[in-house]
């Protein structure tokens, strides 16, 4: 038994499974991998997503160590979010979950239909 930040855990995967899990988590850093995201452009590409849900997802993240926030001195206010080093790693990981999400999906063919938005 682990006990990480006052909870317990069974084994390290479940730690990791708590960073990206939720509905927002894997979306936001996903985008982020792609390079340094404003927040008006990461609601644009996460149009489901309220403010309020953004935001706090975002505040998660960056607590946990995964991403970075970095508030530029001018007028208005421009903030900017990008991977840190440690979510960084976890690239690879998102890769081989799009990956195998279209493995997945690939062999009920049936069953799947895409909408206007674009699919990883």
């Amino acid at each position: 038994m682990i006990i990480f930040r006052d909870k317990p855990y069974r084994c390290t995967s479940e730690i990791v499974l708590d960073l990206v899990s939720g509905k927002w988590r894997i979306s936001i850093l996903n985008e982020l991998s792609k390079g340094p995201v404003r927040f008006n452009q990461l609601q644009r590409l996460l149009p489901n997503a309220t403010q309020r849900m953004l935001t706090m997802k975002l505040r998660m993240l960056e607590s946990d160590g995964l991403i970075i926030r970095k508030v530029y001195p001018v007028s208005p206010p421009r903030v900017e979010y990008r991977l840190s080093e440690l979510g960084e790693q976890l690239v690879p990981m998102l890769t081989m979950l799009c990956d195998f999400g279209s493995t997945y999906i690939d062999s009920f063919p049936d069953e799947v239909s895409y909408s206007d938005h674009k699919h990883a």
